[in-house]
């Protein structure tokens, strides 16, 4: 079962690239490069991620960056991200932001006055449409539901409500603070207030947990949600009280085996019940698909704000050419102190050459079940197209002959069995469009 079924939630607070710079000469294509992928000039677009760090309680199985607050001065908090917010927009010079998203953490503890603070600064900075798609994380607790509607004045027209579980037990075991009483009249709150854009997050693989039990509670989930669904396997990461659980014998998780299992079936209920699969972990109907996390898939620019947040956008203000890979800092405190010295928390910022903005577009593509099309591609890569990059990979053409990965005139994806074994298909794909890549430096 692949690792990429799990926690890829919308924050990029989180970060899914590795990277620690540039590998070797960077290449002198990149101002190129970024000028052909927006189609003759670079791209004035970028969607907006705002981190709220704060959560009353850490989860069992949680290893985000969250703190338990001890006395948060909410003025503060609102004035570093409103300043932040400008100073990110002023820096990528972006004309246009697409879609925002507030995550966690736990944003819904925040005032619902900052959310509509943070809309306000950018709105005022660039241009953001009345109907841009805003998306807020809710923590189903009563207190969070009694607070949807305020958050929705405020300019909220998407929810997505941390369901994890219908089994009170399994709540207890997470370590939620809520029950599934409290989701389900969240749900239904949100839903009164936002139809047909309320998204639920739920876990698969908990401990205890059977392929039965799960088809059952996904059923009855499939029953009561909307048309948006975020299906995600339990991880257990080092240093979690979960983790630690697992590990002395207290807890015991599925297999690899019941995993897949549990992915499988629940692909085939959703399937039934219309939902669409677009991507690796998220399933749609009525095409209600979420625009912002399609952005990161698709290789699109993105501002993070707020402590621990990651962004990938061109610092124009600064004369940059290249994409940047930008992490801000992770504690609070500190980062409030830089933002109100410097007017930012950056932490961390690396330009990403050529070659890196392609392993980026290859990986975050094939999470989509529609794949990388040959003409995506060609806007960040007009000099190779995917049969020069691949063509010549006999690892590649045995992925094809097993069928778990189409090369043909639409682009490049992975079939209904590949998108379950994912991570087991990319290294060949990435150690082949590294090689491609030497070839042509050693060429030039």
């Amino acid at each position: 079962m692949l690792k990429a079924v799990s926690r890829f939630r919308s924050t990029m607070g989180r970060c899914w690239y590795g990277s620690s710079g540039t590998r070797g000469k960077e290449s002198s294509s990149g101002s190129e490069l970024e000028t052909a992928t927006w189609g003759g000039s670079p791209s004035r677009e970028a969607t907006l991620y705002v981190h709220w760090p704060y959560c009353l309680r850490r989860c069992s199985y949680c290893n985000f960056n969250k703190y338990i607050p001890r006395g948060v001065s909410q003025t503060a908090m609102r004035a570093c991200l409103e300043r932040e917010t400008e100073t990110l927009l002023q820096l990528s010079q972006v004309s246009r932001i697409t879609s925002v998203f507030f995550g966690g953490g736990t944003p819904s503890l925040a005032p619902p006055s900052t959310i509509a603070a943070v809309l306000e600064t950018a709105a005022r900075h660039t241009h953001l449409e009345g109907g841009a798609e805003v998306t807020l994380e809710v923590n189903p607790t009563p207190v969070g539901a009694s607070t949807l509607r305020d958050f929705r004045l405020a300019g909220v027209n998407r929810f997505s409500i941390g369901v994890q579980s219908l089994h009170d037990e399994d709540l207890k075991v997470l370590g939620r603070d809520h029950s599934s009483e409290d989701a389900m009249r969240t749900l239904a709150e949100a839903q009164c207030l936002c139809p047909g854009r309320v998204s639920v997050d739920v876990i698969f693989g908990r401990p205890g947990q059977t392929v039965e039990s799960w088809e059952m509670e996904l059923e009855e989930l499939l029953s009561v949600c909307d048309d948006h669904v975020s299906l995600y396997q339990l991880t257990l990461e080092r240093g979690t009280h979960l983790f630690k659980q697992v590990q002395i014998g207290l807890l015991s998780t599925p297999g690899d085996g019941i995993m897949a299992q549990m992915y499988d079936s629940a692909r085939r209920i959703l399937g039934k019940q219309g939902f669409l699969q677009y991507e690796v972990s998220n399933f749609a109907r009525q095409g209600a698909v979420s625009s912002h996390n399609i952005n990161y898939w698709k290789g699109g620019q993105y501002l993070g704000v707020g402590p621990g947040a990651h962004g990938r956008f061109i610092p124009r203000q600064e004369g940059g050419v290249l994409r940047e890979a930008r992490i801000q800092t992770l504690e609070p405190d500190v980062w409030m102190k830089e933002v109100q010295h410097w007017g930012h928390g950056t932490r961390r910022k690396v330009s990403l050459s050529h070659l890196e903005l392609l392993e980026e577009v290859l990986m975050m593509g094939l999470r989509l079940t529609e794949g990388v099309s040959h003409e995506h591609w060609r806007q960040f890569s007009p000099d190779a197209d995917f049969q020069q990059v691949l063509g010549g990979s006999t690892e590649v053409q045995e992925l094809q002959e097993r069928g778990l990965l189409v090369l043909d005139d639409r682009g490049l994806r992975c079939s209904w069995e590949g998108l379950a074994v994912l991570d087991s298909l990319l290294p060949p794909l990435l150690l082949q469009l590294q090689m491609h890549s030497c070839q042509q430096g050693a060429l030039g």
